[in-house]
């Protein structure tokens, strides 16, 4: 058993507070957006200038010119402004985001983030991932737990171009929750599993060293 992406970007929307400004980053975690729990004032910000996104459209609500930094469709609230992307930039860099949840190729159990690129494929850019860490006061990575081959995703070290040193505060993938000190000064926490995951399966799953701290 794992938890599937609407389970993931649920378990994500969980770390969201009232009155937060949120930045959603492509894929998994653009599904947080339908995950918002009622009654919380939560404003999402999208690096192409957009503050005040609303969840994704019905077919009947579809406006091809109103969409994501991940070029999705979105809606628009009542509250939504727009601005140039320099301005959007200005509010990452200058730490107005209080949280950004993320997807990740690797992680490593010290908080590295290996999210933009892959040596060799094709890739259109860094996006805004490598602000997004810097200027963000605490970043969620969401993602599976182990890639197509089955090898761990969250590891010692990572092997692919890093996006972030020590900027992951907190990892959720489809097994298990793992709390990160970013400092360095204990180890990577395991405080979750996903429904039907057991300890055993999880560490057999994990090259990062991690200890169990579930409750």
């Amino acid at each position: 058993m794992a938890w599937s992406r609407e389970q993931l970007a649920q378990r994500a929307a969980k770390e969201l507070r009232d009155g937060f400004y949120v930045n959603l980053g492509i894929g998994i975690p653009t599904l947080v957006a339908n995950y918002i729990p009622q009654g919380m004032e939560v404003t999402l910000q999208s690096e192409n200038g957009m503050l005040g996104m609303g969840p994704f459209p019905f077919d009947d609500e579809v406006d091809a010119d109103l969409i994501n930094a991940g070029k999705q469709t979105i809606t628009a609230l009542a509250k939504t402004s727009y601005f140039s992307s320099a301005d959007s930039f200005a509010m990452i860099r200058g730490g107005h985001i209080d949280l950004s949840i993320l997807g990740a190729m690797e992680v490593s159990d010290r908080g590295d983030l290996a999210n933009w690129m892959v040596p060799g494929k094709m890739v259109k850019g860094m996006g805004g991932a490598m602000d997004l860490v810097a200027g963000v006061k605490r970043v969620v990575v969401v993602m599976e737990h182990t890639s197509k081959d089955g090898a761990s995703k969250l590891l010692p070290a990572c092997t692919l171009p890093l996006t972030g040193v020590n900027v992951v505060d907190l990892v959720i993938t489809d097994l298990g929750v793992f709390a990160i000190d970013k400092a360095g000064a204990a180890p990577m926490k395991l405080i979750q599993l996903a429904d039907g995951v057991t300890l055993e399966e999880i560490t057999a799953k994990t090259a990062a060293p991690f200890e169990a701290a579930l409750s």
